[in-house]
């Protein structure tokens, strides 16, 4: 088993997990501390498997695709530790061995800006790679050459996916938990819960979309820059 495939099922594990974890109404306490237990070892396994990019993110010239990908990692990393931290202090099953006292409100207040945050950035960090993705799928599929009618048809799907994603955005009025304008979740309990997940599906494909197209920017001016300086050059 190559360690490419190891790494992207870890992330595919770790957005299900997520996704899981933003259903807490619908699986309860306990279930959701045990999901955010299995995502913290998604993550911290994540990181492993990471180790190269880790080790020399001080070295190299920093093109801005680099800096896109860095701040991105850094900004996932502290909503996550973030997240994770303050539902050790308010966990009631999995971490309530933690001689933890105090301090609830506060960690209801980071858990919630953290967790939708994470939400956010980790389906744009996902974004980043998409393009890889796509190109491991084709393979699967014994795809090869470009076709215009595919690509339409993937950009309306993914268009309509993302319209779909600015209703659910809108609809769950995720802007009062990012920016702590409510400190409470609203939850509708007459949602199926096959709507609520579609929704949030929808929500994370809309910031997957965002990122792909913010890493494909990022790339271009990479290459526009590095072009204009060997042109200066000779």
């Amino acid at each position: 088993m190559s360690k490419v495939f190891v790494r992207r099922g870890v992330d595919i594990l770790m957005t299900a997990a997520l996704l899981g974890l933003m259903a807490y109404m619908l699986t309860g306490q306990a279930l959701h501390e045990w999901l955010g237990a299995v995502e913290l070892v998604l993550f911290l396994l994540h990181h492993v498997l990471n180790g190269g990019w880790l080790r020399h993110i001080h070295t190299g010239r920093y093109t801005p695709f680099r800096v896109l990908q860095t701040a991105l990692a850094a900004l996932l990393l502290a909503c996550m530790l973030g997240a994770m931290a303050s539902g050790m202090v308010m966990s009631r099953y999995v971490f309530d061995f933690l001689p933890i006292q105090g301090g609830m409100v506060l960690a209801r207040e980071v858990h919630m800006v953290c967790g939708y945050w994470g939400f956010i950035l980790l389906s744009a960090h996902l974004g980043l790679h998409w393009g890889m993705v796509l190109g491991l799928v084709r393979k699967r599929a014994g795809i090869t050459g470009r076709s215009p009618v595919r690509t339409a048809i993937l950009r309306l799907l993914a268009a309509g996916i993302a319209g779909y994603g600015i209703f659910a955005f809108c609809k769950h009025q995720m802007a009062n938990y990012l920016f702590l304008r409510s400190t409470f979740v609203f939850f509708d309990f007459e949602q199926p819960p096959a709507a609520f997940f579609s929704e949030h599906l929808a929500m994370m494909g809309l910031w997957t979309a965002l990122g792909h197209y913010l890493s494909r920017a990022a790339l271009a001016w990479t290459k526009g820059s590095v072009s204009g300086a060997e042109r200066m050059e000779a």
